[in-house]
């Protein structure tokens, strides 16, 4: 099991801010991940595609959508952040 926290945009569009969810065998790495989690359909599918920018922490470090993960931890998405 994992847990996942969705910020932003992202919990307003899905309705939740979290969850913990078992992760099939194969989805090691948080592009993987995102895949899986757009095959949810409707919002899941917009914001997990690729085609709105998201950003990915593993136990609150930042990390690139190649990176893997492991059972236990805590992934977060979130929209990049821009400032001014």
């Amino acid at each position: 099991m994992v847990k996942l926290l969705y910020f932003a945009r992202l919990r307003e569009a899905l309705g939740t801010s979290e969850e913990e969810i078992a992760v099939p065998d194969g989805v090691t790495d948080i592009q993987r991940l995102m895949a899986w989690l757009a095959q949810r359909g409707g919002a899941w599918q917009e914001e997990f595609t690729g085609c709105r920018p998201l950003r990915a922490a593993v136990n609150q470090e930042l990390v690139g959508n190649t990176s893997g993960f492991h059972d236990g931890d805590e992934i977060a998405f979130f929209p990049p952040v821009t400032g001014g």
